[in-house]
């Protein structure tokens, strides 16, 4: 179990963190929010990176600022993520290994187990520098999960990656997710629909909603809409789609107030994401 209670965060004068409180338990959870909300800002927190200037980060009771060792437990892919590209990926792996304190007898087994995980057991004593980036990104992955670690924490995941090493990363979770808290913080909508048991969405320093996906999309219940091309839409209102039919062009909105001649949509979780981040 992870608490988080009034967590906060400045750099300077500017508050990027301004108290985020929540519990995560046993489950994948996704972490969504527009570039400058904080989620990598709070992950770093959350592996003792940045010291907080306010509120706990608490694992299984155990106060992150007064227990450093409880990161022991704590996997995590960083979004920008570099290896040494002379070393072999053993080698590399077996770097990171040291580094979390598995025993020197142990790292080998560990090492393997995580390299079979994401598909690289027969690149093992490849050097990095040969890597493709998608490849690199599984490295990544394997440190993180090296370990079996009962936290993982993944920053922005699926970032720059083509859809045949996005839909490899969702199998590594589905593997790996039984009896383990896992966080991934993205942008991308589509990512944490298929994976996650609950939905963060981090607005302005806050966690402005904590539910399920089905809770996210009925927050936009009545707020979307198809209409023609050159409907009068109000002010408070957002274009998500552009769709050709026929001799036409009609354009999902989203809008708080009704839209004469609109035709009400099913809403989907990416239509309630923009409902919180637009405040629609």
């Amino acid at each position: 179990m992870i608490k988080l209670d009034g967590v906060k965060k400045s750099f300077g004068k500017k508050t990027v963190l301004k108290g985020i409180d929540g519990e995560l338990g046993q489950g994948v959870y996704g972490l969504l929010g527009p570039n400058g909300s904080g989620k990598t800002t709070l992950m770093r927190c959350m592996v003792g990176l940045y010291r907080l200037q306010g509120g706990t980060i608490a694992y299984d009771g155990m106060d992150l600022a007064k227990h450093s060792e409880v990161l022991n437990r704590v996997g995590y892919l960083p979004q920008k993520f570099g290896l040494f590209r002379e070393l072999k990926a053993y080698n590399m792996l077996e770097y990171f290994a040291t580094l979390k304190n598995i025993p020197k007898d142990k790292q080998r087994e560990a090492i393997e187990r995580s390299a079979e995980v994401v598909n690289l057991s027969d690149r093992l004593y490849d050097r990095v520098g040969s890597f493709s980036g998608g490849m690199i990104r599984r490295m990544g992955i394997a440190q993180a999960i090296l370990g079996d670690p009962q936290v993982i924490l993944f920053d922005e995941p699926t970032a720059g990656l083509d859809p045949e090493e996005r839909m490899r990363f969702k199998n590594i979770v589905s593997s790996i997710r039984r009896e383990k808290t896992i966080l991934i913080s993205t942008h991308i909508v589509e990512d944490v629909e298929a994976l996650c048991d609950h939905i963060l969405v981090m607005r302005e320093g806050l966690i402005a909603y904590s539910g399920t996906d089905s809770g996210l999309r009925e927050g936009a219940r009545d707020k979307v809409f198809w209409v023609c091309e050159n409907t009068s839409l109000p002010a408070a209102s957002y274009v998500e789609k552009r769709s050709e039919e026929g001799d036409g062009v009609r354009l999902r909105v989203l809008s708080s107030a009704p839209i004469e001649g609109g035709e009400p949509a099913e809403p989907t979780v990416e239509d309630g994401y923009m409902t919180i981040i637009k405040g629609v």
